[in-house]
């Protein structure tokens, strides 16, 4: 028996404050994944502590109160959400930006506009590499 909670069995917190990019984001998404999406940091730190822990978290840079990097730093100094892979999806495309966010504790970083498929393939890699999905 194959019922959608069964194909849904991952969720992902997306960071994203452009509507257009939300959208984009959960159309592609939500097929495959339970998507809770934030126009900023703050709200969606909050829903963390309301004890929501997703797979994957999938922030952009540039986002308002607690900003893509402010996010990482936070979430990686919790004992408690640390574990949770996160992906940048971002507009920025410096070595610099990128360094600095892998060095904060980001797992990976996409460069928009993005391929929606890479991206999968990029959730894909990240859930396993966390031992959530098999290979």
């Amino acid at each position: 028996m194959n019922t959608p909670e069964l194909k849904k069995a991952h969720s992902l917190i997306i960071v994203e404050d452009d509507a257009y990019m939300q959208n984009l984001l959960s159309h592609y998404l939500e097929e495959d994944y339970n998507v809770h999406v934030f126009d900023n940091g703050l709200d969606a730190y909050a829903f963390l502590q309301e004890g929501n822990i997703p797979d994957i978290i999938i922030a952009d840079l540039n986002i308002p109160k607690l900003s893509g990097l402010e996010l990482i730093m936070q979430i990686k100094a919790s004992g408690f959400f640390s574990s949770i892979p996160i992906m940048v999806l971002s507009g920025e495309e410096s070595t610099e930006k990128r360094i600095k966010c892998l060095e904060a504790g980001a797992d990976d970083y996409v460069v928009k506009p993005f391929n929606p498929r890479e991206l999968e393939v990029r959730i894909k890699v990240l859930l396993r590499r966390s031992g959530k999905l098999q290979s």
